[in-house]
């Protein structure tokens, strides 16, 4: 403010320099022009009359051009000597002209010394409200401009910031492609390596299980020649026994015979001699009606013809009643008879035949088996979840025949030896249903003809009137994926004869297929299967069990005589095993050292310790002999594990 109330007094100077007359005239209108002078700090205008001889007040305008200072025309007239205009003022070191402020203070004086001081003041006072009204608006106008331009500012960022956001956008999508593309040739790159894998594993795991069954064939050949060894030594033994109980036996007789030799001799000459005289009598009673009949026959041509024509007659009926017999046999065994392929049945070989053997057997053994271990299914010792669900499948099989609703197919898979096909037989006989078994190796021999007997033999199983469970053993032997390249056509040509005969669900046989290696089988045959049960290897409560059901079978029950008198008579007596000691807890504890066994190899040790009692001089079992034939038969299993690790390893 103190800046432009001194460029207002400049400004006032400048117009006090007028002359008088336009001094006289301001009362009524009075307009002071603005000119510039060039000071180096302040600048001034003075006034200039308008064309028509008055001020230029009106507009409140200032004329642009310099015009001569009033107190210079003053001094000229006054003194009336013209001073030249120095154009170029006298400057300082410093480049500082100080005429200018030398006018300015003349006009300041000048002014102040006039009466019209007052109303000069107002003027200056008038256009500096002017001019600060039009800085104002100026200000206001560039306020509005630069709000306008922050405005547009702000819409060009987010345009920007829009466009980039979009390139953003666009620029992860493709990213996300591109990972997405990398992934999946990754994933294939991974597929194919895995398939690759997966069928060096299968060549590997094929060529251990070639390994595992030769060293299961040595193995088993051992114990075989093994067994054979403790059965020669056994037979050595018994002839020893019996020759020193005959020795004995002869000495005493020998001295009765030597009482009676002479009587006994007496009798059988005198009986010789009756029998001779009597065979005798006989045989030349005999010679001479064949020797009538010959002479009568010889002598007679009629009775000759006729002898000779009986005879040819009687042999030419004999050998076509013969041949036609085979024939019809042929043909009633191959229409009624059980098919080959069928190892073990509940129907027996013809319709009518083990009729009342299955009747008097189920009398007989109903539940025989069942009461003596509790469990409801004979010689099966399940884990008890497994056997809870058997029984299920035994009650819903049974009320499935029952309502005529379609049977549901069962895969049974497991370590071998854990009861697959005694569980099978047991279902079986549970839901009051026909059973049959057969062998998945038994197919791949029958080359061409494996296609006709897979149709005759489930042509057979539908002439069951209570309906059949068709149990296949080894099923990965027959069933396998139809694109190895080891399989023959033939058995491919079997497989699709199965499945083209159970593509149905039917309402006379139950499908029951037994693994070992349930992943060899074709997706199509696992397709047609509704109920997968696994039978693992027994626990120690299980084991325990086992043990007991086969103590009492092979052991306790060895010299027993079983029904039948014909039997009995012409079957040499066993001799009686004789237990002592041998308590549950012993039993415990071989169940506890019996870990990893199967049902089977549990039997098996039952039969070795059988075998060690007959082998033994008082044919007594003891625990020190149990435990004897358990630990050798433990050390014997982790052998076999053990070449069956090594051989995996080595694959």
């Amino acid at each position: 403010m103190a800046k432009t109330c001194a460029m207002g007094l400049i400004s006032a100077l400048a117009a006090a320099s007028a002359s008088s007359s336009l001094l006289s005239q301001t009362n009524q209108n009075v307009a002071f022009a603005d000119g510039p002078f060039n000071f180096p700090l302040f600048s001034f205008s003075s006034p200039s009359p308008s064309p028509s001889g008055s001020p230029q007040s009106s507009t409140g305008q200032l004329p642009s051009q310099p015009s001569a200072s009033p107190a210079s025309t003053t001094d000229k007239e006054g003194s009336g000597n013209v001073k030249a205009r120095n154009d170029n003022p006298r400057t300082s070191s410093a480049g500082f002209d100080p005429e200018a402020l030398e006018r300015g203070a003349k006009a300041l004086r000048e002014i102040s010394s006039s009466s019209n001081a007052k109303k000069a003041f107002e003027l200056m006072k008038k256009q500096e409200e002017t001019r600060q009204a039009e800085l104002a608006e100026r200000a206001a106008e560039f306020k509005a401009m630069q709000a306008q331009a922050e405005t547009e500012r702000q819409r060009v960022i987010n345009d920007e910031q829009k466009k980039l956001t979009q390139h953003q956008a666009q620029t992860k999508s493709q990213m996300a492609r591109y990972e997405d593309e990398l992934a999946r040739k990754r994933m294939q790159a991974e597929n194919e390596y895995q398939r690759a894998r997966n069928q060096e594993l299968v060549k590997l795991q094929e060529e251990s299980a070639i390994r595992q069954e030769q060293a299961r064939r040595a193995t088993e050949e051992q114990i075989q020649a093994q067994r054979r060894q403790t059965e020669r030594e056994k037979a050595e033994i018994e002839r020893e026994t019996i020759r020193v109980k005959a020795m004995a036996e002869a000495e005493g007789r020998a001295h009765e015979a030597k009482l009676a030799e002479e009587v006994n001799r007496r009798m059988l000459v005198d009986r010789a001699n009756a029998e001779r005289e009597k065979w005798v009598a006989a045989i030349n009673t005999t010679f001479d009606h064949i020797g009538g009949g010959l002479r009568a026959i010889l002598t007679d041509q009629n009775k000759l013809v006729v002898a000779v024509g009986g005879l040819t007659a009687l042999a030419a009926g004999i050998y076509t009643t013969r041949e036609g017999a085979r024939v019809i046999w042929g043909y009633v065994d191959r229409i009624l008879g059980q098919p080959s392929l069928i190892r073990e049945s509940s129907r027996g070989k013809y319709p009518w035949s083990g009729i009342f053997s299955r009747a008097m057997s189920s009398l007989r053994n109903g539940d025989k088996t069942s009461s003596k271990n509790g469990n409801g299914f004979g010689e099966v010792i399940l884990h008890p979840s497994l056997q809870k669900r058997i029984q299920q499948l035994s009650g819903a099989t049974a009320n499935t025949k029952a309502h005529q609703a379609p049977f549901r197919n069962m895969l049974f898979y497991g370590p071998p030896g854990t009861g697959k096909t005694m569980a099978a037989r047991e279902l079986a006989r549970k839901s009051g249903l026909d059973y049959a078994l057969m062998t998945g190796g038994d197919v791949a021999p029958l080359g061409p003809q494996a296609v006709t007997k897979i149709h005759q033999l489930f042509d057979w199983a539908k002439k069951s009137k209570r309906g059949l469970l068709l149990f296949i053993d080894e099923a990965d032997a027959f069933l396998c994926e139809r694109n190895k390249t080891y399989m023959s056509e033939a058995q491919r040509s079997a497989l699709n004869a199965l499945l083209f005969r159970t593509g149905d669900q039917s309402k006379d046989i139950v499908l029951a297929l037994a693994s070992n290696r349930p992943g060899d089988l074709d997706s199509a045959v696992a397709d047609r299967i509704d109920e997968v049960l696994e039978f693992p290897l027994p626990g120690e409560d299980e084991r325990f069990k086992l043990l007991k059901l086969y103590l009492d079978k092979y052991i306790a029950q060895a010299g027993s005589r079983k029904p039948g008198l014909l039997q009995n008579l012409f079957k040499k007596q066993q001799q009686k095993i004789e237990i002592k000691g041998l308590t549950d807890d012993i039993l415990r504890e071989a169940a506890a050292k019996t870990e990893g066994f199967s049902g089977r190899e549990i039997a098996k040790l039952m039969a070795s310790v059988q075998a060690a009692v007959y082998g033994s001089e008082n044919c007594v079992l003891d625990p020190s002999l149990f435990r004897e034939v358990v630990d050798y038969k433990v050390a014997e299993h982790q052998q076999r594990r053990k070449l069956a690790g090594a051989d995996g390893d080595g694959a």
